[in-house]
């Protein structure tokens, strides 16, 4: 059996230079739900193991005003959900952070973790792209801030530079009217993986829709940010045209693969019908704000 080192350091820097310093050879450990299960089935064997749980700043839930927040890496989702004024600012993401798992993985899955899994199907990350959401990471090199969808490389493939560290998102303010809402597809009633996972981000003014983003997830080997679908609902009030030219944008942004949950032709038909009933939530909800 090879032996498995592991570490807890207390400080950024620490970590950062623990991580640099094993060369690829280790691994993060922030909620642990996918690396442990990674390890059990012999797909992830690292050398060493870096927890970072006990980084004030990973933990950390920074409420910066006006809607703003700023999330630690390692934050669980059941401690997030017990923050209600994040709550109230943002639905959508933290409906798409509690989809991750039973309620005990809840209590230890962050939405650093299941940025860095680099699954197309993680909850968490079309709603942080819906959101607009930017990633601050810090390696040997110093600290940079990135957009949640440019972290993505692919399956399991991230584009985070070698010894750089997811240390927390930030989320913009929200303006009056403005929400989001976040739907998923799944075979199964719960605790299933995504056929197709959406989310949008609405503000709206006078019944008019002054900005959007819209996050898809589980249809292309990264989750998308379909600019198209949000220039559709830019400057509409939501008229049938306007929200199926934006589920028609979804659709065409489907890169989606056959397997046993799902065929190309379902995916792609269900990120329509997930457009159009997301933009309802949202807008319904940025209506009572």
């Amino acid at each position: 059996m090879t032996d498995i080192r592991y570490l807890a350091p207390k400080t950024l820097d620490e970590a950062v230079g623990a991580y640099a310093a094993a060369a690829g050879a280790a691994r993060i450990l922030a909620g642990g739900t996918d690396l442990l299960v990674q390890m059990r089935n012999g797909v992830a064997k690292p050398g060493t193991i870096i927890d970072i749980k006990k980084i004030a700043e990973m933990t950390a839930i920074e409420d910066l005003g006006g809607g703003a927040f700023r999330i630690g890496a390692a934050v669980s989702g059941a401690v997030l959900g017990e923050h209600k004024a994040f709550g109230k600012a943002w639905p959508g993401v933290l409906e798409a952070i509690n989809l991750i798992g039973s309620k005990q993985v809840q209590g230890r899955a962050s939405p650093g973790g299941n940025l860095c899994n680099s699954s197309p199907a993680g909850d968490s990350v079309p709603a942080m792209v819906a959101a607009g959401a930017v990633v601050t990471v810090q390696g040997p090199n110093g600290r940079r801030d990135m957009p949640v969808e440019a972290v993505p490389a692919g399956p399991g493939r991230t584009n985070l530079a070698p010894g750089e560290i997811v240390v927390s998102f930030t989320l913009p303010a929200r303006p009056k009217g403005a929400s989001d809402a976040y739907l998923r597809m799944i075979p199964r009633t719960e605790m299933d993986i995504a056929v197709v996972g959406l989310g949008v981000s609405l503000t709206m003014e006078g019944g008019v829709v002054k900005a959007a983003r819209v996050g898809l997830g589980a249809v292309a080997p990264t989750v998308l940010l379909v600019e198209d679908a949000a220039k559709a609902l830019i400057g509409s009030r939501l008229e049938d045209a306007a929200v199926e030219a934006a589920a028609a944008a979804c659709r065409a942004a489907c890169k989606p693969i056959n397997d046993k949950r799902g065929t190309i032709a379902y995916r792609t038909k269900v990120a329509g019908v997930l457009l159009k009933r997301v933009v309802a939530i949202a807008a319904a909800r940025a209506g009572g704000n």
